[in-house]
Order: C-alpha cells, then structure tokens, then sequence
C-alpha cells in the first residue's frame, strides 16, 4: 500500500516543497509572522549566554540541535536580529543558513571560480557575513551552512555541459520551468564541495546538502530529459551513491560534519522513487541525515491515516518509527534530525500547537534533534521551550525504532 501511493504523491508533495521553497516574502498561510517583540523586551540588555550555556568549539554541535532554517534574505536583513533574540530566550540554538539556495545565486560573494564565472554573486543578501556568524557565536548559536546541489538553474544555464538535456537539444526544464544539473556529474557536487570549503573558512561549524537527488517528475515529463554524465549501466540511486561519497570525503575533509537533506518518504520507502534516495545508502554516508517529514506533504491513506496533515505528531511518530528500524540492522549509522513542518500548506492552519506535536513525536522516539522549516523564516515564539527550561530538562531517551 505505502509503496503505491509513494509513487502517487511524489510529484505532488515534492512539487509543493519546492513551492515553499520558492515563494517570496509574504507568501501563503503559514505561521503569522512572528509578532513583533514588545518594545519593553526589547530594550532588554541581551542575556550572558556564555554563563548558561557556553558556545560548543567550531567543529562540535550541541548536544540536542533544536534549529530553525533562516533563509538568505532574513540573513542578510533585519529579521536576522529578530531571529538572534528568539534564540536569546528560547531553546532554539542553532540556524540553518542559505549559503546557495535553489536559484543557484549566493548568499555572500565568493571567490570560487566557477562562481564567479556563472554570476552567482550577481544577487549578494548578506555583505557582513562574518560579523553576522561572529554575533551568532557570541550569542551561542550553531551556524549550519545550507547548499543546494541538483537543482541549480543558473549553473545549469552557464554549464550546459553539466545540466540535464532535453532530448532535442538545450536544456530539460520541469513543471516551474526551472533547469536543472545532472546529478551524475562529479563536477557539479565538486562545486557543492568548494562552497562548502569556503563557508566553513568564513566560519560555519556544520555542512547541510539539500537536492541530493535527481528531479522529482511524471514519466512523460523525464522521458524527453538526457543525463549525458550517466556512466554505462549506472543506476540514479548509484549515481546519487557514487556522489555522495565523493562529496562526503571532501566535506569531511574540512572537519565539520557531513550532513544531507532527504525526502521524508526515504524513512517508509523500500525503492528509490525515481529520485535516487535510499534510506539504508543514506544513513551508511553521511554524518547526519534530514528526512523532510512535513505532514502536508503526505496523501491521504499513507500510515492509514484520513488526513495525515492535521495528525503531526501521528505522521512523525510513523515516519521516525520506520527509520529508526531501518537504521538499526546497519550497525554505525547516520545520526537522524527530522525537518519538521512550521508552516501552513492546506488544512488545518498549524499554530504552535501543530509544530509542538511534532517535537513530541520525534523527542518521545529519543530524537532530541531537529529543524524546523518556514520558508520566510518567520517562527512563533510559542513553539519553543525557554532557554532555561530547555538546558534544566533531562536527557532524553537514547533513539530506538
């Protein structure tokens, strides 16, 4: 039953993630904003976080990672601050930060070459990007750089030779009319790799991977699409396999953790799904392993539930489950840090209470790790636990399946 309806919501909920990713500032239903601080908590004086809980060394995360994503444009602008002081009094500790998101264009300017050639600092969010992480340092937050491999429509349109082709020659484009690069290319993950070398020497303590994967697309669609770096016989779920070593070794190079961003149906799935993503080739790779496990993204029937998007904690709970008993058999595996949902998409509107639900499902599996993603990067301050109860609470369970 679950693998059926896998195939059946795959380019459905994927093509919504990729909406949500998209979007601009102001977009949809999600989370309101989060409300603006009164001016009396405000003119606080910032609270000795060094006293409470001192910042880990560069290359060692806390404890319990209880992260939220904050996409380039809040970086680099005044939500930034915003974000510093959520994080001052809550049990929020560290930021996934864009360094290349899925336009291909950067965060801060870089002196890669293959940058610089393609443009990719032609569209600059953040100029002070070293103060902004000295600040998140002082304020003991861990700073996670995000970089997007495969779905990179800049470096595809300015290296046609690494991009997927469209059987009649330019580019293959999908259902947004973005192009995409072939995952089977080393050169594009050798790229991911050099941004990555340059993020950690600005100073990001973590390395996140996302679209480690090939496109998410109906047959007719992908049946005009050429992947003209497929080595003979090669698989996409090898392609996806060869890749990440490769990019892991490099990454690991860098000592910071290798970490990659999955689709959430990788934890129940058995197939590759098209996409390349398996669970047990996943967990055996990487250092920590993200599967998005939004709740709006699952179709109705999946873990028998009617509407999977208004039972969260009934979606985690299931999907952390499978992963867990997948990840047992392997022996040493991946550490597994669930992205979980902090934004409307359809019904029921999520408050706080919806995303708690989702923390509880994860923590009660010993899961004391995760993100949480909303594409404007607006939270609302109920969601988390104050900083002191966070840092008072025990220790959570050790994972089981």
């Amino acid at each position: 039953m679950l693998r059926s309806l896998a195939f059946g919501i795959l380019a459905v909920s994927l093509h919504i993630a990729s909406l949500c990713a998209q979007q601009s500032p102001g977009w949809g239903d999600e989370l309101p904003p989060a409300p603006a601080l009164p001016e009396s908590l405000l003119s606080l004086p910032p609270i000795d976080i060094a006293a409470v809980q001192p910042a880990p060394p560069l290359n060692q995360p806390p404890a319990a990672v209880r992260a939220i994503y904050v996409n380039a444009w809040a970086f680099g602008g005044k939500r930034f601050h915003e974000l510093v002081r959520l994080s001052d009094r809550s049990e929020v500790n560290a930021f996934v930060v864009d360094v290349k998101d899925d336009t291909g264009y950067l965060t801060y300017r870089s002196t890669v070459p293959t940058a610089i050639e393609i443009g990719a600092n032609a569209q600059l969010r953040a100029r002070d990007v070293r103060e902004r992480l000295r600040i998140m340092r002082e304020h003991g937050i861990y700073p996670i750089a995000r970089i997007v491999v495969a779905k990179d429509p800049l470096l595809a349109s300015h290296k046609p030779a690494w991009a997927v082709r469209h059987v009649d020659g330019g580019l293959w484009r999908d259902r947004l009319d973005f192009a995409w690069v072939d995952a089977f290319n080393d050169s594009v993950w050798v790229y991911a790799a050099q941004l990555a070398a340059e993020a950690v020497r600005v100073g990001f303590a973590e390395v996140q991977y996302d679209y480690v994967r090939f496109p998410d697309e109906p047959e007719r669609r992908l049946a005009s699409a050429v992947f003209g770096s497929r080595r003979q016989g090669e698989t996409k779920r090898q392609g996806v396999a060869r890749n990440l070593k490769l990019i892991g070794e490099r990454t690991r190079k860098l000592g910071v953790p290798f970490t990659i961003d999955v689709f959430g149906l990788t934890t129940s799935v058995p197939t590759d799904m098209g996409i390349g993503q398996v669970w047990e080739d996943l967990v055996t790779t990487a250092d920590v392993v993200l599967p998005m496990v939004y709740p709006s993204h699952y179709m109705r029937g999946v873990y028998n539930l009617k509407q999977p998007n208004a039972a969260p904690y009934q979606v985690i709970r299931r999907a952390m489950q499978d992963a867990l008993r997948r990840s047992a058999p392997l022996g040493k595996s991946a550490e597994i840090r669930p992205y979980l949902q902090a934004f409307t998409l359809g019904q029921p509107r999520y408050t706080a209470e919806h995303v708690r639900e989702q923390i509880r499902a994860a923590e009660e599996l010993g899961l004391r790790s995760w993100v949480l993603w909303n594409p404007r990067s607006a939270y609302d301050p109920e969601i988390f636990r104050p900083k002191n109860a966070a840092l008072s609470a025990a220790p959570g369970p050790k994972p089981r399946p």
